[in-house]
């Protein structure tokens, strides 16, 4: 499975953005999805995930209530809906792919990664 995420950018505080993460590969639907982020000078940390059949969803407590994780199959993509953005959340944003179907918080339990996507927040 190969990775490709994309829709960073800049906004102002309490702005919104939508980072899409389109894979390859014929069993995108088995896999467990993740997003991850890496703020400048500090460790990668979870932000969001959600199980192959999208019915299980987990959030970071930074990001609860403003964040939403969705996934299209047919597209072979997942989405990261950033709302109500703050400084804080300026980081390389990744997304990350698990063989066994559920997400996992721990960055080494996935399988395959796609390239960062830079989110800057202003205030």
């Amino acid at each position: 499975v190969q990775l490709q995420a994309s829709g960073g950018g800049s906004v102002q505080a309490g702005g919104s953005l939508r980072l899409s993460c389109a894979a390859s590969g014929r069993r995108f639907s088995a896999y467990g999805l993740g997003w991850f982020r890496q703020p400048p000078g500090k460790e990668v940390e979870f932000i969001a995930g959600v199980n192959w059949r999208g019915d299980l969803k987990h959030y970071a407590n930074s990001v609860k209530g403003r964040f939403t994780v969705s996934r299209d199959d047919a597209k072979n993509t997942v989405y990261l809906q950033m709302n109500n953005l703050k400084p804080e959340d300026t980081a390389d944003y990744y997304c990350a792919a698990r063989g066994n179907g559920y997400y996992s918080t721990n960055r080494g339990e996935y399988d395959y990664w796609g390239q960062g996507t830079l989110v800057t927040v202003s205030s």
